[in-house]
């Protein structure tokens, strides 16, 4: 294990920077940075910054200040968050990740030590380089121009955008929906929900989202962090439309924090929590009911890994109570974006701006299960006259599943036929856990789309076997009532 001890004395907005520290090659390793603040205590910690290579787990420990009759202790406030910005490409991986006091489970503001604890995963990933790492204090921050000429300046720092959790409201709230997305939202019963897309009138998707037709008198819709703006300006411009011709509609954001817990025994730890009986909860539906103590939090059995679990919004006030009463579940563990991305793919889930985007249409990335029945008969969704036709066969290329013993595929992979002519791209790759083989997603012509078929990617230029299997890669594990 190598570790640096840093004291770091803090300047105007940048309280740290460091230069090239590795572990060792070839074998997993831990790296642990002690950070002190000698000149200001206590110290509040607004953002850190890292420029990180390949892939890290993070966890950081604070020693707060505490009354000078109380011992000051230390305290996990991040645990295990995997540093990777785009697990794609070695090329993404060196973008920089940055973190906000709001992600932490503690109070920032009282900060005397900082302890950053960085794991390297597994001698796959050979070995990771922290090459810059910032800490701003409280208030205004602006880019350093002190870095050393070999390192790239940092992007401004914003913080992330949230998901975007939706209301619509009113008599027409059915045929507003309707009027922007390919599912069927009238046959929804109360509480239940649907996996939907935004299409546009050349049928490309603009987002994927779920709609829920709630038991209080409104439509609750929840869409991608990544397509805030523009999902939300389609929804308020369909808005004011409609009600410029008299319609009875209406759009509230709501401002709450959305939480998700997922796994084998997910109902199981929140049960400990709830009044209501989740097993009357089944996948794709929702209720309002007191979670851990937080009031007015909407629990929806659904996530994005192919397993059991649930999405919880719960107001902005609770949030912080509510993960940290979660982690207090020895069966919970905070999972970096790496964890999910690979679930998702071993059920062969779609990343929005990876696998499907504005330029595919719901039929070339294999979700033609999500136009309704009734809205393929009236034609009355965006892009239907491009849709249509593809619905019923005439459609150039398909979203595949891939599998291959070789190096992992990532995005932007060739995919190629026998003959090695380019026959189409990977959109995302890693290695599966469960099935230990590497897998991943692409697009091919509709004549190599079938399972089985043996094709070749290029790997690192390199020529590999690669064959089209059935998705999801990892069976589901979805709650139904039997």
């Amino acid at each position: 294990m190598s570790r640096v001890s840093v004291p770091c004395h803090v300047k105007g907005t940048v309280a740290l920077q460091m230069g090239d520290v590795r572990t060792s090659q070839g074998r997993p390793g831990v790296l642990v940075i002690d950070v002190t603040f000698p000149s200001i205590a206590p110290f509040e910690l607004q953002e850190i910054t890292f420029k990180n290579y390949y892939t890290a787990f993070l966890s950081i420990r604070v020693r707060q200040h505490t009354s000078m009759h109380t011992q000051a202790k230390w305290v996990t406030c991040l645990r295990d968050y995997c540093l990777m910005p785009d697990p794609h490409s070695e090329e993404g991986a060196q973008a920089y990740v940055s973190l906000f006091k709001h992600q932490m489970l503690c109070d920032m503001a009282r900060v005397l030590e900082l302890r950053l604890i960085l794991r390297q995963p597994s001698p796959l990933w050979l070995s990771f380089t922290v090459e810059e790492l910032q800490i701003y204090q409280q208030g205004p921050k602006s880019p350093s121009m002190t870095f050393p000429k070999w390192l790239s300046h940092p992007v401004p720092c914003e913080q992330p955008a949230p998901l975007l959790e939706t209301k619509i409201y009113g008599c027409d709230r059915v045929k507003l929906m309707e009027s922007l997305v390919v599912g069927d939202i009238a046959e929804l019963r109360p509480n239940q929900g649907t996996l939907s897309l935004f299409t546009n009138e050349v049928g490309g998707i603009l987002d994927d989202l779920i709609v829920t037709n709630t038991s209080e008198g409104h439509l609750y819709v929840v869409s991608n962090a990544g397509c805030w703006d523009k999902d939300l300006a389609l929804m308020q411009d369909k808005v004011r439309e409609l009600q410029n011709m008299g319609s009875d509609v209406g759009l509230e954001v709501v401002d709450n924090a959305l939480l998700a817990l997922q796994g084998p025994t997910a109902a199981q730890v929140l049960q400990l929590g709830v009044a209501d009986d989740l097993k009357k909860l089944p996948f794709m539906t929702s209720a309002v009911m007191e979670v851990f103590g937080v009031p007015s939090c909407r629990v929806t059995r659904c996530g994005y890994t192919g397993e059991d679990g649930v999405e919880i919004s719960v107001p902005v006030a609770g949030a912080v109570h509510l993960a940290t009463a979660l982690l207090e579940n020895p069966e919970v563990k905070l999972a970096g974006l790496a964890a999910r991305d690979s679930l998702r793919l071993e059920a062969g889930l779609c990343l929005y701006g990876n696998d499907i985007d504005e330029h595919t249409t719901p039929v070339e990335g294999s979700l033609s299960w999500t136009l309704g029945k009734r809205r393929r008969a009236a034609m009355d969704f965006p892009g239907a006259a491009v849709i249509a036709p593809q619905l019923q066969g005439k459609v150039q290329r398909r979203r595949v599943g891939l599998m291959c013993e070789g190096a992992p595929m990532r995005a932007h992979s060739p995919i190629l036929s026998m003959e090695g002519t380019v026959i189409g791209t990977v959109t995302s790759g890693c290695p599966s856990p469960c099935l230990k083989k590497n897998v991943a997603m692409g697009y091919v012509p509709s004549e190599y789309s079938q399972p089985g078929t043996p094709l070749l990617v290029e790997v690192r230029r390199k020529q590999q076997m690669a064959v089209v299997s059935k998705m999801p890669f990892v069976p589901t594990n979805y709650y139904t009532l039997k």
